[in-house]
């Protein structure tokens, strides 16, 4: 009796840690559960404002056409993004074009915004099997900001005209900048000059009132960033195009989008309507007028006619 008991128990664990390893799959992208005849989709997104609300823009129009999305948005930085989308975990997230380039792939810098594309597009389905999806017209790349009264000054429009201007401004930089190829270090063997006055460290969330509150004349930004939606800041001309595109584009395994090819129509309708004030306009009602992105990305959508 007690081995015929002990058989049962153990029967018992192993069905209920079966049970436990089919309900973890079910959270695990397109490769279960179903609405109706359409499969699962689970999204992700990096840790900041854009990705996150790109990741539910993405959410809802699956929902509203038919699919069951299990969301996993917030999930950290580009290498645990990816990571996510390469082993299943998320089935498409939203990446830039120049990340792809550099951070993972390793290529050459490359300003040819479709060169760009095209060889993130082939390697990563030849290395990865992940798809990038239509490309969206927002450039969050990399960029100098100072304000109106410094720019008309100084008549002061281009990064050029910066590296000359230099040693008579301060500049606002942020942690890495100045030691990265893609910061400091690279400005000055594309632009040469750029001595600044004096070069002070402040947080990422503290750049810009450093510049409209006189402490530094010229920071780093991001050409998304909701602040720029400001009239009194400035952001300078890449004129020597020393940073590589960086055009939001979603990418997705192709596992998942051989199961519903459909799926594409979906989110490259959501990608048709991002260009880079839009974009600015979305991460300024965030950053700026502290609603959530998820209200604005809903808000977004319905404005345009993708959900009811």
């Amino acid at each position: 009796m007690k081995r015929k008991s002990a058989w049962l128990l153990s029967l018992l664990s192993l069905m209920l840690l079966v049970s436990a390893c089919g309900g973890k799959n079910s959270d695990k992208g397109a490769a279960s559960g179903d609405s109706g005849s359409k499969p699962a989709v689970t999204i992700g997104s990096k840790n900041f404002t854009e990705s996150l609300i790109l990741g539910e823009m993405y959410s809802l129009a699956l929902e509203n056409a038919g699919y069951k999305v299990n969301r996993k948005l917030n999930l950290g930085g580009t290498m645990i993004a990816h990571e996510a989308l390469k082993n299943g975990d998320i089935d498409m997230y939203p990446e830039y074009t120049g990340t792809g380039l550099l951070d993972i792939l390793k290529q050459p810098v490359n300003t040819d915004a479709q060169a760009v594309y095209d060889t993130v597009s082939k390697m990563y389905k030849d290395q990865f099997s992940l798809i990038w999806l239509k490309p969206t017209t927002a450039n969050d790349s990399q960029g100098l900001v100072t304000t109106k009264e410094v720019s008309d000054k100084y008549n002061l429009t281009k990064i050029s005209e910066l590296a000359t201007l230099a040693p008579q401004l301060r500049m606002a930089a942020v942690p890495e900048f100045e030691e990265r190829e893609d910061g400091l270090k690279g400005l000055k063997k594309a632009y040469g000059g750029m001595d600044f006055k004096s070069i002070k460290l402040f947080d990422y969330g503290l750049k810009y009132r450093a510049i409209m509150n006189g402490e530094a004349d010229v920071t780093v930004g991001f050409t998304t960033d909701g602040d720029l939606t400001n009239k009194d800041l400035v952001l300078l001309q890449d004129d020597k195009q020393f940073w590589p595109p960086y055009y939001v584009c979603p990418v997705i395994r192709n596992e998942a989008l051989s199961k519903d090819p459909k799926i594409a129509d979906v989110i490259n309708q959501v990608s048709a309507l991002i260009d880079g004030p839009t974009m600015q306009g979305l991460n300024a009602e965030v950053d700026i007028d502290k609603k959530e992105y998820a209200d604005v990305a809903k808000e977004f959508l319905q404005k345009q006619g993708i959900i009811k």
